[in-house]
């Protein structure tokens, strides 16, 4: 028997970074974000976010693929919120994700920082947001690339 714990904080920008998300359409796309999740036997632990990207918290199976799993839920919610919603036509996610692992004892202060999106940002863009996330991941990133 095979015990494991796969979490992850997930985040992930629409398309140039633009503002299209309005705190209804955060809701609802979360929402739906988490059923797809289940579809790949997964579990949204939380979500938020802001006019341009948006945080997950979730648990994967661990015989789901990250990237396949991502795949689904950008094109999957994107689809949807074209859908759903008048004058979204023109809208996508941006190419790529940010993806950290989580330990367990780890998960609440996660949780905590995601619901906490409108305070960070008071005083923090994403951009700057990102950044801080990747050095304290120590993932190595070129700033060009990054944004570009």
């Amino acid at each position: 028997m095979s015990f494991t714990s796969l979490n992850y904080h997930i985040v992930f920008s629409t398309k140039e970074r633009r503002a299209w998300l309005l705190p209804n359409h955060v809701q609802s796309v979360c929402r739906y974000i988490g059923g797809i999740l289940r579809n790949h036997k997964g579990c949204l632990l939380a979500s938020n976010g802001m006019p341009n990207h948006l945080h997950l918290a979730a648990s994967l199976h661990p015989q789901a693929n990250l990237s396949d799993c991502l795949r689904d839920v950008k094109a999957g919610s994107s689809h949807w919120l074209r859908k759903e919603n008048k004058g979204f036509d023109g809208f996508s996610w941006q190419d790529g994700y940010s993806a950290f692992s989580v330990s367990y004892s780890g998960l609440d202060k996660v949780i905590s920082y995601i619901q906490g999106q409108p305070e960070h940002h008071k005083s923090l863009s994403f951009e700057e947001e990102l950044i801080l996330l990747l050095k304290k991941h120590n993932i190595d990133y070129d700033p060009k690339y990054v944004f570009g």
